[in-house]
């Protein structure tokens, strides 16, 4: 298990990390999202041994992290790291050897990871010669190479088409799967929402939320939504109730004391026809935006 613990950090007298901390639990994939400054990169550095941290530390097993032990951990950094002039399947060899690997076994799993993502056709050309998506995979296929026992994904997905965006996500799935704690950030909330087990949000350097999404949805008031032809005349009128929308074809709203939504039901059904009446799913944009606002204006 990999934990921050109170984690602060400051650049020029400005605080950028303020008292983080989270757990990365094995198999767990956690998605780590904010706005650009949040803090992210600078959390992601941290976990890698990058910067140091003010005060605070990471541990891993219930003890300090150590260079050694980050060597195991696979890193995908904001700013990519390859050489644009060298063919991939070379890169991918000879990062394998500085992990350790002798070069047939590096060999053997370089065309592994190509066959994975998808580039085996293209190992032997230039990074430089590749799309941009394509030198992202190969990035990609560098952080994979050596089974890491951790995987820190800064915006992984950024640049990747549709399908390839599809293939990472299995291919990081199956990492969590087989016990490997990840962590990834990433501006699109509704591929977080698809494949993360945990959320963390960050806002202006702490962590304003986190937990699976189920749980953060808990935190926010229920929203109903009815159908029912009428809806309009009479269910804003109801006591216990608060009315977020309301049309002719039905209404959303948030029961306010116990039992108030079955009430409404009873009331819809005495009108007319009910062809809908279920909660709403809050989308995990909405919870973003309230954990957002309610960490600002603490």
């Amino acid at each position: 298990m990999l934990e921050l613990h109170g984690v602060r950090k400051a650049f020029h007298g400005r605080q950028v990390l303020d008292e983080v901390s989270m757990v990365l639990a094995p198999g767990r994939l956690t998605g780590f999202v904010g706005a650009n400054g949040a803090g992210k990169t600078t959390t992601m550095r941290i976990i890698m041994g990058l910067l140091t941290p003010d005060a605070g530390e990471v541990s891993w097993h219930g003890a300090p992290l150590t260079t050694e032990q980050r060597r195991s951990f696979g890193y995908i950094p904001e700013e990519r790291g390859l050489y644009p002039r060298q063919p991939v399947r070379e890169q991918l060899v000879y990062f394998g050897r500085l992990h350790g690997m002798a070069n047939r076994q590096a060999a053997a799993r370089a065309d592994e990871v190509l066959a994975a993502l998808g580039l085996s056709g293209r190992a032997g050309d230039r990074l430089e010669d590749l799309s941009l998506g394509n030198q992202q995979r190969a990035q990609i296929a560098v952080a994979l190479m050596h089974r890491p026992e951790v995987l820190v994904l800064d915006e992984p997905f950024s640049g990747l088409d549709p399908e390839a965006v599809e293939t990472l996500g299995a291919l990081i799935r199956g990492c969590a799967d087989d016990g490997v704690p990840v962590l990834f950030s990433s501006h699109q909330l509704d591929l977080v929402e698809q494949l993360c087990d945990e959320l963390a949000i960050l806002a202006d350097g702490r962590i304003a939320a986190a937990g699976t999404a189920a749980g953060l949805r808990s935190r926010h008031a229920q929203v109903i939504r009815i159908d029912t032809p009428g809806a309009d005349a009479w269910i804003e009128e109801m006591d216990g109730v608060k009315v977020l929308q309301v049309t002719t074809a039905g209404a959303e709203f948030t029961p306010l004391a116990e039992g108030a939504a079955q009430r409404v039901l009873q009331r819809a059904l005495e009108s007319g026809p009910v062809t809908h009446f279920a909660e709403v799913s809050i989308p995990l944009s909405e919870i973003y935006k309230s954990e957002i606002y309610k960490e600002v204006a603490r």
